[in-house]
């Protein structure tokens, strides 16, 4: 296992069982549009989350309260890492989120004769304050169990620079870091191909989803020292069957 590809375990006390009645009402999208980068397996989708939903779940998740993860790094064999976590296990909210329109996307592709069946109900919330980031590093398959595995890593940029608005920095009283409605400047997802050279580089804005193969064939990536504002991201994966 190279250094990259090693990741540290999710211990299960770091899952918070969350009732979906505290998560905002996800609307259905209509007419989704995405956008290939390059020749590989890794798409964009804008506005796959609202404004108004990308804001309420960064209210939320503030709300539950982050913990920090870090890493040994790259001298121990894990990727460097510096970010703020949330995880929850919430299969209502899994599904909701897929039956809002990512079915549909996935609903012509076909991994090892498997479709997608649903998103893993292990949603992550990461913050990324000024000066915190991810290492180069490669996203695990997991198993689920049943024959069910993911293959898919979706990210949904829940801040971003493009589309918030201008204005001075405002202190969140409960931690350091600054309001989400504050530019966002840096925390770009970058990924890497064969030769190391840079083959995509996704800016984060709010609400638009970035989804790419992960498993044996996930190009190595990293995210990038935020150095303005504060990036906060929802993660889960697409599970197949």
């Amino acid at each position: 296992m190279t250094e990259e590809r090693r990741t540290r375990k999710r211990k299960m006390g770091d899952t918070k069982e969350t009732a979906s009645a505290r998560w905002p009402l996800i609307k259905p999208k209509k007419d989704l549009q995405i956008t290939r980068l390059r020749d590989f397996d890794l798409f964009t989708v804008q506005n796959f989350f609202s404004s108004a939903e990308s804001k309420s779940f960064v209210k939320i998740a503030e709300s539950i309260g982050f913990s920090h993860q870090g890493s040994l790094g790259p001298t121990k064999g894990e990727a460097y890492r510096d970010n703020d976590r949330i995880s929850v296990n919430d299969p209502v909210l899994a599904d909701t989120i897929w039956e809002s329109g990512l079915n549909k996307l996935f609903s012509d592709i076909k991994i090892r004769g498997k479709v997608a069946v649903g998103l893993n109900p292990n949603i992550r919330f990461y913050r990324y304050n000024v000066g915190q980031r991810f290492g180069r590093h490669i996203d695990e398959s997991v198993n689920l169990g049943d024959g069910n595995r993911t293959y898919y890593t979706l990210l949904v940029y829940l801040s971003g620079g493009l589309s918030e608005h201008k204005s001075k920095p405002k202190k969140d009283p409960r931690n350091t870091a600054v309001s989400s409605f504050d530019p966002l400047v840096g925390g770009e997802t970058v990924f890497y191909g064969p030769r190391n050279n840079t083959v995509a580089e996704v800016a984060p804005t709010e609400g638009t989803a970035l989804l790419h193969l992960h498993g044996d064939k996930c190009l190595l990536h990293e995210a990038r020292n935020v150095t303005k504002g504060v990036k906060y991201v929802f993660r889960s994966d697409v599970v197949f069957a």
